[in-house]
C-alpha cells in the first residue's frame, strides 16, 4: 500500500515527494494533467491522472492507500473543490483510523504577536472559506486527521516571497524597492524543507484531531526582507513603504490584504509532540543571497 498524495508537482508537494521517497515509502500522486506524469514517475512514485472533484477515483485511492496527505490547491471555487475533496476522502478513510494530512494556513488567525494553535480565528477575506472545512476534518471520526496551517513558505527561489524581490525599483538616482505595505509587518515564516518534514511526522505521529502551526519561530519584519531584497538587486539596501491603496493595486486586494497583516509564531507545538525541528536558512539570507532574483 501507499501514501495518496495530492498536490505532487506544486511547490511543497514536490518537497514532500521527495522525503517520502528519500524514505523509501511508496507513493500514489494524484495529478491533473498528463504531462506532469514524467516528473511524479522519475521519483519512483505512481502517477493517476484526475482532479479533486474526481470522487470515485479519489475515494478508491484513499481506500487503497496508507493514509492521506493533501497539498493541492485549486484556482478557483477553491471552497467548493476542497470541501468535494475531503468527501471524497472521507468516504474512502471512514473507519480506517489512517492519517488525513490537510492543508490550511496561518492566516486564518489574522494579526497577532504570538500566534498559536489556541488564538481565535481572525481570518482575512482570501482565507475565511477554510474555516468550516478545517472543521469538519478536525472533528471526523474514525479517521486520523491533522490540519498543518503554515506560515509563508520559502526557498528555491520559490512561493509569495518573489512579491518582495520583483516589487517596482522605482527611478532616478537613488532607486529603492517598493514595500509590501509599510513594511512594519511581520511574516511569520518556514522554509519549504522544513515544512515537508513537518508533514511526514504529522502523518506519522499525530493525534486525531491535532492542528500545527508550520512556523519556524523567524518572523522578519517585511522591512527587513525588503532590505535584504534590495542588497542584492544592487540599490543598496533602499526601500521606500506602500500605502495601502498602491499595495492593492499591485498585488489585488484579497491578497494585499493578507500580505499586510502583522504575524509572529514560533511553531513550538510542532516541536514539542512531534519532535519537529526546522533548520533552514531564515528568509532575510535567502533573499539577502539572491535566491529570489529572475
Amino acid at each position: 500500500m501507499a501514501i495518496f498524495l495530492t498536490g505532487a508537482t506544486g511547490f511543497i508537494g514536490s518537497a514532500v515527494l521527495r522525503q517520502l521517497r528519500a524514505q523509501g515509502r511508496e507513493v500514489v500522486a494524484l495529478v491533473r494533467n498528463a504531462d506532469q506524469i514524467p516528473a511524479i514517475e522519475s521519483t519512483g512514485a505512481r502517477a493517476v491522472l484526475g482532479t479533486l472533484t474526481d470522487r470515485e477515483v479519489i475515494s478508491h485511492l484513499a481506500l487503497e492507500s496508507d493514509g492521506v496527505i493533501h497539498l493541492a490547491a485549486h484556482d478557483s471555487d477553491a471552497a467548493a473543490v476542497d470541501d468535494a475533496f475531503v468527501s471524497a476522502v472521507f468516504s474512502g478513510l471512514e473507519g480506517s483510523d489512517k492519517p488525513y494530512v490537510h492543508t490550511g494556513g496561518a492566516w486564518v488567525f489574522g494579526s497577532g504577536a504570538s500566534i498559536t494553535e489556541s488564538t481565535p480565528f481572525d481570518p482575512p477575506a482570501i482565507t475565511a472559506w477554510r474555516l468550516p472545512i478545517e472543521a469538519r476534518v478536525r472533528s471526523a471520526e474514525g479517521i486520523k486527521t491533522t490540519i498543518i496551517a503554515p506560515g509563508i513558505v520559502f526557498g528555491q527561489g520559490r512561493g509569495i516571497p518573489s512579491v518582495i524581490q520583483d516589487a517596482p525599483r522605482g527611478s532616478g538616482v537613488a532607486p529603492a524597492l517598493a514595500l509590501v505595505g509599510s513594511g512594519e509587518q511581520h511574516w511569520t515564516t518556514v522554509f519549504v524543507d522544513d515544512l515537508a518534514e513537518l508533514y511526514l511526522l504529522a502523518f506519522d505521529l499525530a493525534d486525531a484531531g491535532s492542528y500545527y502551526i508550520g512556523a519556524s519561530g523567524q518572523n522578519p519584519t517585511v522591512r527587513e526582507l525588503g532590505e535584504a531584497a534590495a542588497s542584492a538587486a544592487g540599490l543598496d539596501g533602499r526601500v521606500t513603504p506602500s500605502s495601502v491603496e498602491e499595495t492593492r493595486a499591485r498585488l489585488g486586494a484579497p491578497f494585499a490584504d493578507a500580505l499586510m497583516l502583522d504575524q509572529q509564531a514560533t511553531g513550538s507545538a510542532a516541536r514539542i509532540d512531534l519532535g519537529w525541528e526546522p533548520n533552514g536558512p531564515s528568509l532575510v539570507d535567502e533573499l539577502r543571497a539572491g535566491t529570489y532574483l529572475g
